[in-house]
């Protein structure tokens, strides 16, 4: 196989893991060797995925070996993809090494490739078997980025799969006191959903003979298979239930990663017992993936079934944005409160989706009459806010764990009636708090806004009853904040924190940053990164 930017991309950070398990084996008892390994392979590949970005967003991009039957395929495929690598890798069931990015995909590798070294900084006060917990956080940003890049059923899957395993046992052995009950809970949920999919995958294959996603994307929705030929089952069955069945397996298990409500039980315990780098990247960019199989899979592929379901996907959207503002603002545990608001944020990266979901079919297929340019502009700004809210919230659900766990490792209790008065005794933190939860809020001139605000004005036009009870779920978005903040800044500060150093530290500062710096220029100058969002949108709408 010829070395590409996306296989090294991909593969990189388990070379690395392997490296500082290596180091397990020749330095047992250093413990910075493998810290330190581990963070250099983690800004290696984040200096790959800002070249990736780079050479997308100018269109220097190399196509790479992509065989002409491929590159014809996804000519006429909703995404238009580039950087495309192709080598065999699984003949037997018609699966290949086949990677490729988009302007979505390219995105949320870049959001990857910032988010692991942070967390891998911030681990570096994790003392115990701290070889196997870098290695952890190196395998799972190859799950990640992985999956962003693939475009086969089975190498998405396969790191779909990969994804899970590192994030159980991060929790399951650094967490919290219920660690164990959580990590459980997490797996077998999301296992739940990945046998659904793991059949549905094998079905489509079957009756389309290819695994390859860009072929998929242009014939199946025609109903043809990748010879261009009508889709045929071998067993007696209607092909429009097979579809169906399909599309709800497909469904599922990527609403139970985002999550969905109510698929979201499993979330708040899993954040609040992971360690925090591990919440940092659960938050920032696992729960991504689920909206990224919506847009990238689930709507192009049965975009009719689609259509049908969009207005109980904008009911599950609502009640999350709703029911997740409210959970939050009745915790009294800071960690489960931040945990509860990406249910709420997450609720509006489905709500636009929602709305993609909703008229896609119309709009690639000529419909909606006079109306077809209105709501070709409103579906478009939807979806755009839907990708871009998942770039922003990834920064600010990081930032907020990162600042959660801060003061938690210092006083002990994450309880906010035990706080109180810190600004007093550590201003600096109480600075950054007040920054990244405006952010998290929405407010105008932080990244937060931009997304939400195109989500909503997107969504108008299609679901208007929908946006106008979100908007409740944005109220109670102010009220947990400042619940937050004024518990935990506040007042007097607790007689039990006198005397604690509660300032955040210098690691802690640097490791924030740059996502405090990202949500600030995204929110005054989104254009940085939105034509890349809009390429792959709008080529979606046939533009």
């Amino acid at each position: 196989m010829n070395l590409d930017i996306l296989s090294v991309l991909t593969f990189l950070p388990m070379l690395g893991a392997g490296v500082v398990m290596l180091l397990r084996v020749f330095a047992p008892t250093n413990k910075m060797l493998p810290r330190w390994t581990a963070l250099l392979f983690s800004l290696v590949v984040l200096v790959l995925s800002i070249v990736l970005t780079v050479q997308y967003a100018g269109g220097t991009c190399p196509v790479g070996n992509v065989p002409a039957t491929v590159a014809e395929a996804g000519a006429d495929a909703p995404f238009s993809f580039a950087c495309q690598h192709f080598s065999s890798f699984f003949p037997l069931i018609n699966s290949n090494w086949h990677v490729g990015v988009d302007g979505v995909s390219v995105v949320m590798v870049l959001l990857t490739g910032i988010l692991v070294p942070l967390a891998i900084l911030i681990s570096f006060e994790v003392d115990t078997q701290v070889h196997e917990h870098m290695a952890l956080f190196l395998f799972l940003e190859m799950g990640l980025i992985g999956l962003f890049v693939s475009l086969d059923l089975i190498v998405f899957f396969v790191f779909w799969e990969i994804g899970l395993v590192p994030m159980y046992f991060l929790i399951n052995i650094w967490g919290g006191e219920n660690r164990r009950y959580a990590s459980f809970k997490f797996f077998l949920y999301t296992m739940a959903g990945s046998l659904g999919l793991l059949l549905a995958i094998q079905l489509i294959g079957l009756i389309s003979g290819t695994m390859d996603i860009p072929t998929l994307l242009a014939n199946f929705p025609k109903g043809l298979n990748a010879a261009g030929s009508p889709l045929t089952l071998p067993f007696q069955a209607d092909i429009g239930v097979v579809k169906a069945i399909a599309f709800i397996a497909f469904f599922v298990a990527f609403a139970i990663k985002v999550p969905i409500w109510p698929f979201h039980t499993w979330l708040p315990d899993a954040h609040t017992e992971a360690p925090t780098a591990g919440s940092m990247l659960l938050a920032g960019v696992m729960l991504k993936l689920g909206a990224y199989g919506l847009i990238r899979l689930v709507i192009p592929l049965f975009p009719a079934e689609a259509a049908s379901f969009a207005p109980w996907i904008g009911i599950l959207a609502v009640a999350g944005i709703v029911l997740g503002a409210f959970a939050a603002w009745g915790q009294n545990d800071f960690k489960r409160l931040v945990a509860y608001s990406s249910v709420n944020h997450m609720g509006f990266v489905v709500l636009g989706i929602a709305v993609f979901a909703a008229a896609y079919n119309g709009i690639v297929n000529g419909g909606y009459g006079a109306d077809h340019e209105s709501i070709l502009r409103s579906v478009t700004m939807a979806t755009n806010g839907a990708v871009f809210q998942m770039f922003n919230h990834g920064l600010s659900s990081a930032g907020m764990f990162l600042l959660v766990g801060a003061l938690y490792h210092k006083a002990h209790t994450r309880d906010l009636t035990k706080f109180g008065g810190i600004w007093t005794l550590a201003p600096v933190y109480g600075g950054l708090l007040v920054f990244v939860s405006m952010a998290s809020l929405g407010l105008p001139g932080l990244n937060g806004f931009v997304s939400e605000f195109q989500v909503v004005a997107g969504s108008w036009n299609i679901f208007p009853v929908y946006v106008a009870l979100s908007m409740l779920g944005l109220l109670l978005t102010g009220s947990y904040i400042l619940k937050g903040i004024r518990a935990v800044l506040q007042g007097k500060p607790n007689p039990h924190l006198v005397g604690h150093h509660l300032e955040i530290e210098a690691r802690e500062v640097i490791a924030l940053a740059p996502l405090a710096v990202l949500m600030l220029i995204t929110g005054i100058w989104p254009a940085w990164i939105m034509p890349l969002i809009n390429s792959a949108v709008t080529r979606l709408f046939g533009g």
